[in-house]
């Protein structure tokens, strides 16, 4: 996971420009274009985050949450992880889905922010200031399993569920803010390429041989 600090992991690979958008608009659509690749869901930033942030939850709530709330948490950070893997299967034939799908694990990530918070008030436990350098930290971390994660909580002074929470919340914003990033982007592709039946359209009047009537 190639996360080097706030600034650049806001930058996703895979926003396409309008222009070049635009230019594959022109070339003829091939029979191999008409459902693009998809479903390479592993390879998205957004959803090695999402699923570090469940291995984390889980664990979290076992050493701290009891009843109802342990299973709001744990399926809300679940809901994170499938919808945006879901979505990116669903994309060759319905980008309309992709988005839809992405915003509901966006959605169920800043479910679970709240849970987080509400855990650190109720407990009254002290929230991280916004220049605490630990936020910084822990992007430079790039942490890719809860394991690692667990193990620099216990290297920290301080009450480790507090440390865990503010951690977890960290991470949570910038899948959050990755997750903002990538539906803008999916939005504009399909307001420029349309989805499946745009195409499906282009490619069969682009490849409408037959006869007219004389």
């Amino acid at each position: 996971m190639s996360i080097t600090s706030i600034s650049s992991i806001t930058s996703i690979s895979s926003i396409t420009s309008i222009s070049s958008i635009t230019n594959n608009l022109k070339e003829p659509l091939k029979m191999s274009n008409l459902i693009p690749k998809h479903g390479g869901f592993r390879n998205l930033k957004t959803f090695q985050l999402a699923r570090l942030i469940y291995d984390i939850t889980m664990r979290f709530c076992r050493n701290y949450i009891k009843g109802r709330t342990f299973d709001q948490m744990v399926q809300a950070a679940r809901s994170g992880v499938q919808n945006i893997a879901e979505g990116s299967q669903a994309s060759g034939t319905s980008k309309k889905t992709e988005i839809v799908l992405t915003n509901v694990a966006r959605a169920s990530l800043e479910e679970l922010r709240l849970d987080f918070e509400d855990f650190l008030r109720q407990k009254e436990l002290k929230a991280w200031e916004k220049a605490d350098p630990r936020r910084n930290e822990i992007v430079k971390r790039k942490f890719t399993s809860d394991d690692e994660f667990s193990a620099w909580i216990n290297e920290q002074n301080g009450d480790k569920s507090e440390n865990a929470a503010n951690a977890a919340l960290v991470l949570i914003a910038v899948t959050c803010h990755l997750l903002n990033r990538q539906i803008d982007s999916l939005a504009t592709s399909f307001e420029v390429e349309g989805g499946f039946s745009e195409r499906a359209y282009r490619f069969r009047k682009a490849n409408n041989t037959s006869p007219k009537n004389p």
